[in-house]
């Protein structure tokens, strides 16, 4: 099996996983990772749960793509994170339920638990709203993950980058997480916030967290 057709795998797998869990309901958001110089990315419009391997577009640098299918709405937001953050070998964006709620509101997720150091900082920022499959999307995006691995999407989801499709899938899933207990100390009323030297004690100690 030649390098691609092991993307595909990894990327079906990964996308029937992550809409299994409840992550993304119907179309909604896509996955990509890096080839190359482009990228494989999920089609525009087909639900992940019916996602077969053929079904995920290459697209190049230039935007352009081959296949039957046309890729994902928001494939600029993917290309433009992989050429300004050439650390990141995948991404996932969604409409985890948690995430979109916190992200109708524009909130940022602030340090309430250790585990907002695992996106890269001391909270987890929320980017402005832009109409989606924009390049004002991508920009705010763009700014939003500065020094991040995460963000929220104003009135519209989530965006993770990791080294590779299983560190963006277990990033997918670690802020889906954070965004349901945010939401549910915030019922119960103000969290404790951690300080940043704590947050910073974190980081360091993450720096080995998840690698091979």
């Amino acid at each position: 099996m030649n390098s691609i057709e092991s993307l595909r795998d990894a990327l079906l797998a990964s996308a029937r996983h992550i809409a299994a869990l409840g992550l993304n309901p119907g179309a909604a958001g896509n996955l990509s990772v890096r080839q190359g110089d482009g990228m494989l990315i999920t089609p525009s419009g087909l639900p992940w749960e019916e996602l077969t391997r053929i079904d995920f577009v290459a697209v190049a640098a230039d935007g352009s793509y081959a296949g039957p299918r046309a890729p994902s709405s928001e494939w600029q937001l993917h290309r433009d994170l992989y050429a300004a953050r050439p650390e990141f070998g995948a991404i996932i964006h969604t409409h985890a339920p948690f995430c979109t709620a916190l992200a109708c509101l524009h909130r940022t997720i602030p340090p309430f638990h250790y585990m907002v150091a695992r996106f890269g900082g001391h909270d987890v920022r929320c980017a402005v709203y832009a109409t989606y499959g924009t390049t004002a999307l991508s920009e705010a995006t763009l700014i939003a993950m500065d020094d991040r691995n995460g963000c929220l999407l104003g009135n519209h989801g989530m965006v993770v980058a990791g080294r590779d499709l299983r560190h963006a899938q277990a990033l997918a899933v670690e802020l889906e997480s954070l965004a349901e207990q945010y939401w549910r100390a915030c019922q119960l009323g103000e969290p404790v916030l951690l300080p940043e030297d704590e947050i910073a004690r974190v980081r360091e100690k993450f720096k080995g967290y998840g690698v091979r």
